[in-house]
């Protein structure tokens, strides 16, 4: 444990330069105490690390000293053949040619790994799209990209849920491809938002630049993100029963409702449930749907408002 911990060590200090102490014990979890042992016992086995002091110090290894142990095992040899869709590298206008990429890096790596690292590729492929093609445009995103690499800031015409187009004046610190949608993270006021990329219009890249937030991680801040807006979402519960007819398409429309749970079969083998919607108005034009093969148990009130939903229909057409 303590010799992986060691190369760690090595490998860290060789990607990112210098780190303090603290920044090695926060990366590998450990104390500070355990990370100053540590270095005694690299410093013993002759690597070439100093400390630095000061307000700029910190661990280091001598400019003039790569270590020959890359520290990759064969797992991850196999991760750097999994390659994201060649939709989203077309969209960050890189090499969307992904064959030609990985036949380099097969040719560079040890023959050792070399084998099963082919075998993952031929047996692995990731498509992040859609069975349907979404017409979703981003026109911006070479503008916000631009932005993102100079770390200026960036002038946005931002479309809102309600249409309303805004000007912003944000601080954009990195992209997220979630699926097949693009999601910028960006700083307003010194608070962290997301914007969909594609409800940006008219941006434009200005001269100033700013100082990206300290400690500021991309993928952890994107996952709280993520765990927040989940916890966020409007939520109306509605139990019900459900003929077996219809239980598997119930279980495959989870765009519209999620299924929080099923019980065992009751007179009939109607099926109770838990469906979960958005709002209410979302679970009456659901349930109507199905018609005859739901029955709604509770809220009381609800059954009513289905009925008086199929009778507007009903009115409707008859005055056609």
């Amino acid at each position: 444990m303590r010799a992986d911990r060691l190369m760690n060590i090595m490998i860290l200090l060789q990607n990112r330069g210098k780190m303090t102490a603290k920044e090695l014990a926060n990366e590998l979890e450990v104390s500070d105490r355990t990370i100053l042992r540590d270095m005694d016992a690299l410093s013993t086995a002759g690597v070439p690390i100093v400390s630095d002091r000061g307000k700029k110090g910190g661990w280091r290894l001598l400019d003039n000293f790569r270590s020959k142990l890359s520290g990759l095992n064969t797992d991850d040899i196999k991760t750097l053949f999994l390659f994201p869709s060649r939709k989203l590298l077309e969209d960050l206008g890189l090499n969307s040619q992904a064959i030609d990429t990985r036949q380099k890096l097969l040719a560079a790596i040890p023959g050792t790994f070399r084998d099963e690292a082919q075998a993952m590729w031929e047996r692995i492929h990731i498509d992040s799209g859609t069975w349907r093609q979404s017409k979703e445009k981003v026109h911006a995103l070479n503008t916000v990209q631009q932005a993102v690499w100079d770390s200026k800031k960036l002038k946005i015409h931002y479309e809102q849920v309600d249409g309303e187009q805004k000007e912003r004046l944000i601080e954009p610190l990195g992209l997220v491809a979630k699926g097949n949608k693009w999601y910028l993270v960006a700083a307003k006021n010194g608070e962290l938002r997301n914007y969909r990329v594609s409800r940006i219009h008219n941006a434009k890249v200005e001269n100033e630049t700013f100082k990206r937030p300290l400690n500021f991680n991309l993928a952890a801040y994107w996952e709280q993100s993520k765990v927040e807006f989940v916890q966020n979402l409007p939520k109306y519960d509605v139990q019900v029963e459900i003929h077996p007819e219809i239980i598997k398409r119930i279980n495959y429309t989870g765009k519209f409702v999620k299924v929080i749970e099923t019980e065992n079969p009751i007179v009939d083998k109607w099926i109770p449930a838990t469906l979960r919607f958005n709002d209410e108005q979302e679970a009456i034009e659901f349930i109507l749907g199905f018609a005859n093969k739901i029955k709604v148990v509770s809220p009381k009130d609800l059954p009513d408002k289905v009925v008086s939903l199929a009778k507007s229909v009903i009115d409707f057409y008859n005055n056609e």
